[in-house]
């Protein structure tokens, strides 16, 4: 029987590349832009895998794990993002994810992360720090989840002001 592999992503360049690749490895594919259309999706269409993107149209990808899981306990799920940090990582994982992958990630390692089941003991552990940058970003993703999205409270709790906090939020994050 044929795997059947949901994609969430509103990136249309990003779905069309991994909806092509994982249909030539054999999946039924389907993708959705957003977290109304993967409650649609599912409703008739139950996946065995799934890629959801952390930054999605009207809402987080994070909201989407539990219906997802709710649907078929046993999906192995992989959240995607261009954001990733180390607050969104635990999330996701508290909420069912199978794995976390960063984005830029092609269909090899995405299947890799996915057939991932045991926890790897011998990863690398890097002796360099996180930079300052990352570690700002890493302190605002985790005090925004503390307050669930909401950029103004969080904006408060970081004694910051708001536009700043969202330009800091709008760019990507610095990889150390």
């Amino acid at each position: 029987m044929t795997k059947r592999f949901l994609i969430v992503d509103d990136d249309p360049t990003f779905t069309r590349v991994l909806s092509r690749a994982m249909t030539r490895r054999g999946f039924d594919v389907q993708v959705a832009r957003s977290a109304e259309d993967t409650a649609l999706l599912i409703e008739n269409w139950i996946p065995d895998l799934a890629t959801v993107d952390l930054k999605i149209e009207g809402s987080s990808g994070l909201s989407i794990i539990p219906h997802l899981k709710e649907k078929n306990a046993e999906m192995r799920i992989l959240m995607l993002t261009g954001y990733a940090s180390i607050a969104t990582a635990v999330e996701a994982i508290k909420l069912g994810a199978t794995q976390y992958l960063p984005k830029p990630a092609d269909a090899e390692q995405i299947l890799a992360a996915l057939d991932q089941v045991e926890a790897d003991a011998e990863r690398e552990v890097t002796e360099q720090p996180m930079s300052v940058n990352r570690l700002e970003w890493e302190h605002i993703q985790k005090v925004l989840n503390e307050h669930e999205g909401n950029i103004s409270a969080t904006a408060r709790a970081l004694g910051m002001h708001r536009r700043t906090l969202q330009r800091k939020l709008a760019k990507r994050p610095v990889k150390r």
